[in-house]
């Protein structure tokens, strides 16, 4: 990579069309392949649950790294950075986007107002072990494994999960590393969720795209349903659609920019 040159960084907010609102992600451009000290002291120095970095060679490349550690896939980030290539005039407007990641390829496509993504499907597993279960806070219905974001909980109802509040730092000591928590929706929700990555830096992520490539295929198959919308009860909150099929998800969010400038050293 070279030094001298600009490398303009983004902040954007995902799976929302207002400011202030869903899960923000940095965003960085770059002229050539990054070097790994440099992009995890950016990302520690941004403080956000995720930041992108991206640059092209043949094709799209990107990567994700969160104040701790590089993570294989973060779905907000990668809507992210699809909005701003898009806003930027980097691709047209009925182009598609084919990031090639640590997760495999990811493709986006724009549906009028929304960004849709095509990612790996992770279908939730019987846990082989489970940390215990005393101090987690709730009472769970099931409890799944997943690939990309720890264990899957189900809890009795939306409000269960609405007002979970967990003492991250002794379950972290208990073995729980990251963790989602959901259940039946209320009104236009068909699930709602919530998700816990004290493991990985991240007290409780905003709305979290990655874990929604698991949500998906548990709800698809408990409600029978192929098309799916939810929302995840977080403070700055956030509403994801979807679409399920046999390996891959169909994930679709929406984004607005909040800030834009340069990166100078």
């Amino acid at each position: 990579m070279n030094n001298n040159q600009s490398k303009p960084m983004f902040q954007v907010d995902a799976f929302t069309n207002k400011p202030f609102h869903g899960n923000p992600a940095g965003v960085c451009l770059l002229d050539a392949k990054p070097e790994d000290t440099w992009l995890q002291a950016v990302a520690a120095e941004m403080n956000l649950s995720e930041t992108a970095f991206v640059w092209r060679e043949d094709t799209w490349k990107i990567r994700y790294f969160t104040p701790l550690v590089e993570v294989p896939l973060c779905g907000h980030a990668t809507l992210s950075s699809g909005h701003v290539l898009w806003e930027k005039g980097l691709a047209e407007p009925g182009e598609a986007i084919r990031f090639h990641s640590p997760s495999g390829l990811l493709t986006l496509v724009r549906e009028k107002d929304w960004i849709c993504m095509d990612l790996p499907a992770d279908i939730p597993t019987r846990p082989r072990t489970i940390p215990p279960l005393e101090d987690l806070g709730a009472r769970p219905v099931h409890i799944m494994q997943t690939r990309f974001c720890g264990y899957l909980i189900e809890l009795e109802d939306a409000e269960a999960v609405r007002h979970y509040n967990p003492d991250l730092q002794k379950l972290l000591k208990q073995g729980w590393v990251e963790w989602i928590v959901t259940a039946s929706g209320q009104e236009e929700a068909d699930f709602v969720s919530r998700f816990f990555a004290p493991g990985l830096g991240i007290p409780e992520d905003p709305v979290t795209g990655s874990a929604h490539c698991s949500l998906a295929p548990y709800w698809s198959q408990r409600l029978n349903k192929s098309s799916l919308t939810a929302h995840q009860l977080s403070k700055r909150f956030g509403t994801v659609r979807m679409r399920t099929g046999k390996k891959r998800v169909a994930i679709l969010g929406q984004a607005v920019t909040v800030f834009q400038g340069e990166w100078v050293p």
